[in-house]
């Protein structure tokens, strides 16, 4: 069963850049989609980024243009590199993963949701 530990949130201010990471085990890694979502208060999880095993990436509207979703197969490990961030952008950071790309993207990846990592964004 797969195994999901987020890091790298923390309080930044607005403009500012984060990189979280996602360290997976229990799967073979590259055989694995995975995506980041986020959760604010009050309102539903939602998918922030993907990045399926080989091809083109998928970013929500809102993070395209400042967010990179990235994997390093080698180390078993997602990455999402967060630039220009705004306040709307607090939330709690989830990663997961799923052997299919469609679940990534479509929110129900088939992973265990871990604990997240915090971000907040503000001054």
């Amino acid at each position: 069963q797969v195994q999901l530990v987020e890091s790298g949130g923390g309080l930044v201010q607005p403009g500012g850049s984060l990189r979280l990471s996602c360290a997976a085990s229990g799967i073979i890694f590259s055989n694995y989609a995975m995506g980041w979502y986020r959760q604010a208060p009050g309102k539903q999880r939602e998918l922030v980024a993907a990045i399926p095993t080989a091809g083109m990436t998928n970013y929500a509207d809102s993070v395209k243009g400042r967010f990179t979703i990235s994997r390093d197969n080698a180390k078993n490990r997602v990455y999402l590199q967060m630039n220009s961030l705004k306040p709307e952008d607090t939330a709690v950071y989830y990663c997961n993963a799923d052997q299919f790309y469609r679940r990534v993207v479509g929110g129900n990846p088939g992973g265990s949701w871990g604990q997240g990592t915090q971000v907040t964004v503000s001054s």
